[in-house]
């Protein structure tokens, strides 16, 4: 009788532990379920067409352009563009004891820089990226954040090639708020891919191939690419869309 007696007792804490067993089960499953399930790819909404992004893109687009006209020699001012240069562009020199022009200078070429660029190349450039961008930043944070936001990374830009670089170089272009607005974007894709259980590969590839171009761009130009602006202004933008949205519930 005893070891019948045991054996019932070991077939009881069997059984009991049968349910428990599938629970766990259960779990892993829908788990695996779950990664399988979770989008890989994130789509943005977006609002085209935004007139705070228009506008912002013809202001900054007008410099270039009647800077592009003058050396062409059809307004007859073909050295305007070193004027321009020396009045708006970013000196590191302004930050280490030089004489500035006006006074507010060392402050103001935080800003002024990203309204010239280089050529017409380098401000297309940057131009479509704003409108391919401006969409989805308007649509998660609105028209006057998209603005604060775009005039945070200007700043961050800035004061990353003032902590970065040593360059006597005047550095110029809206760089710096382009990649701020996609720090503020990819941000927003770890958020979205967290909430959801999504893998966070794709993301870091993302990154990584963003890292990448910017090394390729860096010698194909023998190191002239402000890639310090670029790091500032992604920095800027991450933090930015990390203060002022951190929940997928809040908007600006």
């Amino acid at each position: 009788m005893r070891p019948h007696n045991r054996s019932s007792t070991t077939v009881s804490r069997s059984t009991r532990a049968l349910p428990a067993a599938q629970d766990d089960l259960h779990i892993v499953e829908e788990s695996v379920k779950a990664a399988f399930m979770a989008p890989r790819n994130i789509a943005f909404p977006t609002v085209s067409n935004t007139p705070a992004v228009l506008w912002l893109v013809a202001m900054t687009c007008a410099p270039e352009i009647l800077l592009t006209l003058g050396e062409s020699g059809l307004l007859g001012f073909e050295r305007l563009r070193s004027t321009f240069l020396m009045y708006g562009a970013f000196w590191n020199g302004l930050l280490q004891g030089w004489e500035p022009i006006y006074p507010g200078q060392p402050v103001t070429m935080f800003f002024t820089h990203a309204a010239l660029h280089g050529s017409l190349l380098h401000l297309l450039g940057n131009m479509v990226a704003v409108l391919a961008l401006g969409g989805i930043v308007v649509a998660r944070i609105g028209p006057r954040g998209f603005l604060l936001l775009y005039a945070v990374s200007v700043f961050a830009g800035g004061l990353g090639f003032a902590l970065l670089s040593s360059s006597e170089t005047p550095m110029v272009g809206a760089s710096g708020a382009v990649f701020g607005l996609i720090g503020a974007w990819k941000f927003w894709e770890w958020q979205i891919r967290q909430h959801l259980g999504s893998p966070m590969r794709p993301l870091w590839r993302s990154l990584a191939g963003l890292a990448l171009l910017n090394v390729l761009l860096w010698l194909l130009l023998s190191g002239m690419l402000a890639w310090e602006a670029h790091l500032g202004g992604f920095v800027g933008g991450v933090l930015f869309a990390a203060i002022a949205t951190p929940t997928l519930r809040h908007r600006f």
